[in-house]
């Protein structure tokens, strides 16, 4: 797949959550959005989302679902997510996810749907899941086929008259999955506990994260979809602060994305000639400054006549 269009995702939203007191997990927020939409930003070019478990508002439009009954496992929720999709690949992840990227569900999409088994055997895989630093693997990030999926199911439907209560091995260990990894284990961390929502918490507001977090969740918020060059706005905001004023700096970012918002221009674009401006503003002040130490103009002979 190369424009990773041609899937559908299943984000399973249930549970009790007695971890967390009873509290709705998938509405809790970690870098004030809930752990449900950064989920579902991650698999935003699915072609339909469904999400299963009780009815919340979500910043995308979903599908909502229910499974039969309520409170019957992962197996009944995937099966009742399940009926709802039509494509041959199938993203199946749980709402927990406070770092998973579209980065990640992409490496699952091209590894379900690469052709031979796991290390390159004729028989053609099933689908792809994670498996975290410690070596365990994680059913809930991964992608499967469809086909085999529907039938796997459908198997456990015959032999046990229902999913529901049944673990999630009794699905995956029938079929052939390749394995990708997540080495820092961090698209697999997932909230189970008060712990893990607070290390969450934690990790985004760390010096190397959270200025991308801050602008992620901003551009959630407004509704907007626009690559940021992080570092490229810093140092125009910099320059701006130390050759004109410190105010200079917020107004001019501002106004870029003005410009950018009304004119529809592009933002490097306006970005560079920004940069520009306060580098020439800069100069002219250094000129003016050596011209005043070799004997020009000082700062108060320059002031206007009162």
């Amino acid at each position: 797949m190369n424009d990773h269009t041609d899937y559908d995702a299943i984000v399973l939203a249930g549970g009790a959550a007695r971890r967390l007191g009873g509290a709705d997990k998938p509405a809790l927020s970690v870098g004030g959005r809930p752990l449900l939409d950064r989920v579902l930003a991650a698999c935003s070019d699915a072609a339909s989302t469904v999400v299963v478990g009780p009815g919340r508002p979500t910043a995308r439009p979903v599908v909502h679902a229910l499974e039969d009954p309520p409170g019957g496992g992962p197996l009944a929720a995937l099966e009742a997510g399940l009926r709802h999709t039509t494509a041959p690949v199938v993203l199946v992840l749980s709402a927990d996810l406070p770092f998973l990227t579209a980065a990640t569900v992409h490496r699952l999409l091209a590894a379900a749907t690469g052709g031979s088994g796991p290390g390159g055997g004729a028989a053609p895989r099933d689908g792809a899941m994670l498996r975290d630093a410690s070596g365990r693997d994680q059913p809930l990030v991964a992608a499967y086929r469809s086909g085999p999926l529907r039938r796997e199911l459908a198997r456990l439907r015959a032999v046990h008259g229902t999913p529901a209560g049944l673990p999630l091995r009794a699905l995956w260990a029938e079929l052939v999955l390749e394995r990708v990894p997540d080495a820092r284990s961090t698209a697999s961390f997932d909230c189970d506990t008060w712990e893990d929502i607070n290390a969450a918490r934690a990790r985004i507001r760390e010096h190397g994260t959270v200025l991308d977090e801050w602008i992620t969740a901003v551009k959630a918020e407004l509704g907007i979809e626009l690559d940021v060059d992080t570092a490229a706005l810093l140092d125009l905001a910099r320059d701006a602060a130390h050759g004109v004023a410190r105010p200079a700096a917020p107004l001019t970012t501002f106004l870029i994305g003005y410009a950018a918002g009304q004119q529809g221009r592009d933002v490097q674009e306006l970005m560079d000639r920004a940069a520009a401006l306060a580098n020439r503003w800069a100069a002219e002040a250094e000129e003016s400054g050596g011209a005043a130490r070799s004997g020009g103009a000082t700062g108060d002979d320059a002031k206007p006549a009162e």
